[in-house]
């Protein structure tokens, strides 16, 4: 969608965050190039620090997006980076998967206006987390009540604190196995989209369904955010049809496609217990395919901060 440079006016199409700045007021300025943006900011609001934010989505259940959600938070958490995790489903498994229960939800900061840093639960070092509960359900029904043009972007509103990006490096977004309001919201939030895949015919047509989603996000709600990563889950690599689709995935989406998940006993039984694979069992397979996914998210914010000078690219 083409835009006009809030300092020059030229039209352009935003390809990076650093195009993109929202002020206090939550108006959108648009800058065609880095001397534009420093022009309308000044050199103190270009260098503001900005975490990186990253949903984890599929509309198809059972793929392992609150699993990899809680384990790349808390993975990247225990390198040392400060890391929010927001739970935008009602079921609200990413509090059950860390045994937590906040005394305030994500409810409270979207329909309440609570600060985002006040209800985050310190759970981990470095780790914080917004839980969800039922009362998320009620947030659904409220958004729906909200200004056709407003009604997506409230988490953006209440996220786009700067304390949010001061206190964390990264925020981690679990989102529910639906097209609803609350994963609107996670997506005109979102720099971006890790789609967790089972290795089965009909998670392909998952995928699909992703795709068409994030690029009605960009149509219609004037927001770039891209797929940054498709990570196969429960794979086999003794099934023939699991080898298949990974090869499908690989063919289709090359280097975004990372490498699978194995099957793991020990991924599964690691929330009974309340803890991350890290915690639980270090040594499995399941520990050692997520730190390859936390690895990549790490040299990626590494390539990104040294090619943008510390924005991140939002193009699909």
């Amino acid at each position: 969608m083409e835009k006009l440079c809030s300092c020059c006016g030229t039209s352009f199409r935003p390809s990076f965050v650093y195009q993109v700045a929202v002020t206090g007021d939550g108006q959108r300025g648009y800058y065609c190039s880095l001397e534009c943006r420093k022009a309308g900011l000044g050199d103190e609001a270009f260098r503001s620090r900005r975490a990186r934010r990253v949903a984890v989505l599929n509309q198809k259940g059972g793929t392992g997006k609150t699993t990899t959600s809680v384990n790349l938070a808390a993975g990247v958490a225990e390198r040392g980076h400060k890391v929010l995790l927001v739970d935008t489903d009602a079921q609200g498994n990413v509090g059950v998967s860390l045994g937590v229960a906040g005394e305030k939800s994500l409810y409270h900061v979207l329909v309440d206006g609570e600060d985002p840093t006040d209800v985050a639960v310190p759970v981990r070092n470095h780790l914080d987390v917004i839980t969800s509960d039922a009362t998320l359900a009620a947030a659904e029904i409220w958004l729906a009540r909200q200004e056709p043009g407003q009604r997506s972007r409230v988490m953006t509103r209440r996220l786009n604190l700067m304390q949010v990006s001061r206190r964390y490096d990264y925020v981690v977004i679990d989102c529910g196995p639906s097209l609803n309001l609350l994963n609107q919201n996670a997506l005109s939030y979102a720099d971006e989209v890790i789609i967790p895949v089972t290795c089965d015919y009909l998670a392909l047509v998952g995928v699909k369904q992703v795709l068409r989603t994030i690029k009605d996000v960009e149509r219609h709600l004037g927001h770039a955010v891209r797929v940054s990563a498709v990570l196969p889950t429960f794979y086999d690599g003794r099934t023939r049809l699991a080898r298949e689709v990974l090869e499908t995935l690989q063919g289709h989406f090359k280097h975004k496609c990372l490498e699978p998940i194995r099957n793991n006993t020990r991924l599964a039984e690691a929330p009974s217990h309340r803890k991350s694979i890290f915690e639980y069992a270090p040594q499995s397979h399941g520990a050692a395919d997520y730190n390859r996914v936390v690895d990549w998210l790490l040299a990626t914010s590494a390539t990104q901060h040294a090619t943008t000078g510390g924005d991140t690219t939002v193009a699909a």
